[in-house]
């Protein structure tokens, strides 16, 4: 019990020491740390990632096990390796170098995603009704919204937008004599970001081959990213949504409507549903408060 004693005043002891320069200096830390794991999520490079953490740890075993051979092959390999990186990602490099010069502290920590539940919810009810009708001409459609893993690959492939999400506007772009219709339009937080996007076709070669480009492509972009995808068939006017590389299909606007929420929405969801219970707990007291009441009457 003394030693724990001991060891917990020498623990408080030691925050005394704490400088000012050392909280700035984990600051800074935190911050490259952030800004690289924001770098890997922004460019699907998790991949890369985890080669990188599997060369390091076998350079580290390679040297407990005195295997020499293996040890300095793997040296000259991260010697070369950390040159390759550097042209490997120069352009995602340059963009996070530029944000550094033109923007401000708070943007750049959070990334200019701010939650937007409001516009996220509005988004949803505008895709369906949007959907509705585009179901009923058989035109075809390709929506990509974005959760965790951001899609700045694939918006570079298309045109750059910043506007909210309207029924009439996703007509326009998907009808087929429009500039922007065969490519994918990208939502993010609400928001479209990018419209006549290119997206990654799926590589399951058991697909079904009723399945067009349009589906592969948001197959696709569901393998390789947690997006949720929503699709409606040129041929058949059918609409169906893509989460995981699964591929629910023939879904009516409601059902495109109740599974957008449940996949884009579950925090607000539970929170809702906290609510409600809280109220209806509140207002059950209240009855039963009465109750009593009256029987004591």
């Amino acid at each position: 019990m003394e030693q724990v004693i001991a060891a917990t005043e020498r623990m408080f002891s030691n925050f005394g020491m704490i400088a000012i320069t050392d909280i700035i200096d984990i600051a800074i830390m935190a911050f490259l740390i952030y800004k690289f794991i924001e770098l890997v999520r922004s460019t699907n490079s998790g991949k890369v990632a985890k080669g990188i953490i599997f060369v390091l740890v076998a350079l580290v075993a390679s040297g407990v096990c005195h295997l020499y051979t293996v040890n300095w092959l793997l040296n000259r390999a991260v010697e070369v390796g950390v040159l390759a990186l550097v042209i490997l990602f120069q352009p995602e490099l340059r963009k996070l170098l530029e944000q550094v010069g033109s923007s401000r502290l708070g943007k750049m920590f959070s990334g200019g995603r701010t939650a937007a539940s409001d516009e996220l919810d509005s988004a949803i009810t505008q895709t369906v009704e949007a959907y509705a009708e585009l179901s009923k001409s058989k035109t075809g459609a390709l929506m990509v919204f974005e959760r965790n893993n951001m899609l700045d690959d694939a918006i570079r492939t298309g045109t750059k937008l910043d506007t909210v999400v309207n029924s009439e506007l996703l007509k326009n772009i998907f009808w087929n004599k429009a500039p922007l219709h065969d490519g994918a339009v990208i939502v993010r937080d609400g928001r479209i970001v990018g419209a006549g996007c290119m997206l990654p076709m799926s590589g399951n070669v058991n697909l079904s081959k009723e399945l067009g480009m349009r589906h592969r492509a948001g197959i696709g972009a569901s393998e390789q990213t947690d997006a949720v995808v929503a699709i409606v068939s040129e041929e058949t006017g059918s609409i169906s949504v893509a989460v995981g590389g699964m591929l629910k299909r023939h879904l009516a606007p409601e059902t495109l409507e109740r599974l957008l929420r449940n996949e884009l929405m579950p925090e607000k969801k539970e929170e809702d549903a906290s609510v409600f219970n809280k109220l209806s707990a509140l207002f059950q007291s209240k009855k039963e408060a009465n109750q009593d009441g009256e029987t004591k009457k």
